[in-house]
């Protein structure tokens, strides 16, 4: 496998990193809009993106040419809070004119195996992603690509996984395969606190971690305040 490429973007405080990440996306969705007419971009969960999804309801875009993919996806119905799709339609895609159909979220609701092999079907004609937002775990997980995991073993994997072995609660969960994080024109990571240190450090080191695992051809920007 071909060595990561990383750029790491130290910030002094979090509204730092907030306000550049928020110019970070911007400017990708004015230049996929440019080039292509069309903006595909995959959501990380959690609490880090928060704000800045919440900031994206004021800028200036055309929001007709958004396309909303999710990384992945706790096993939960539709309107459960700890649901990555409800956290980002509360604080932003529920106050923007995004075309619904333009809103693709994983139908977690279904289950680990029946709701990946639908969002695959979804996706199967979807080409690469303009940018990818991926948070990090504190064991250097990211999306739901926990190290240890079943997702490791396998000699190949489809586009979407299912999760049955998830260590944080819910243990089943659906994730975009790293093969499939990886293509994408931008990807970015967001890692924020105290407790991300360690991970951090590793992944500087080289240590394998499922977070060194997404490597698009044009490497990945790291935004970190720790």
């Amino acid at each position: 496998m071909p060595v990561q490429t990383c750029r790491w973007h130290e910030f002094d405080n979090l509204p730092g990193l907030e306000q550049a990440a928020g110019e970070f996306i911007l400017h990708a969705s004015k230049q996929a809009i440019a080039t292509n007419g069309a903006f595909r971009i995959v959501l990380a969960g959690g609490s880090t993106p928060r704000n800045i999804y919440r900031q994206l309801c004021e800028v200036d875009t055309d929001w007709s040419a958004w396309n909303i993919y999710f990384g992945d996806e706790r096993c939960l119905p539709v309107r459960d809070p700890e649901r990555n799709s409800r956290m980002a339609r509360d604080v932003w895609l529920d106050r923007v004119a995004i075309p619904s159909r333009q809103i693709h979220t994983i139908p977690a609701e279904l289950g680990p195996e029946a709701g990946a092999l639908r969002y695959a079907r979804e996706l199967a004609g979807v080409g690469d992603f303009d940018l990818v937002l991926l948070g990090l775990g504190e064991d250097g997980h990211t999306a739901s690509l926990f190290p240890g995991a079943a997702w490791e073993r396998a000699e190949t994997l489809p586009a979407v996984i299912p999760v049955h072995d998830a260590p944080k609660p819910p243990a089943q969960r659906i994730s975009l395969s790293p093969e499939r994080l990886s293509r994408a024109r931008h990807v970015l990571y967001l890692a924020c606190g105290d407790t991300k240190r360690n991970a951090i450090e590793n992944w500087r080191a080289g240590v394998a971690l499922p977070a060194s695992r997404i490597n698009p051809v044009s490497g990945v920007d790291v935004f970190m305040c720790v």
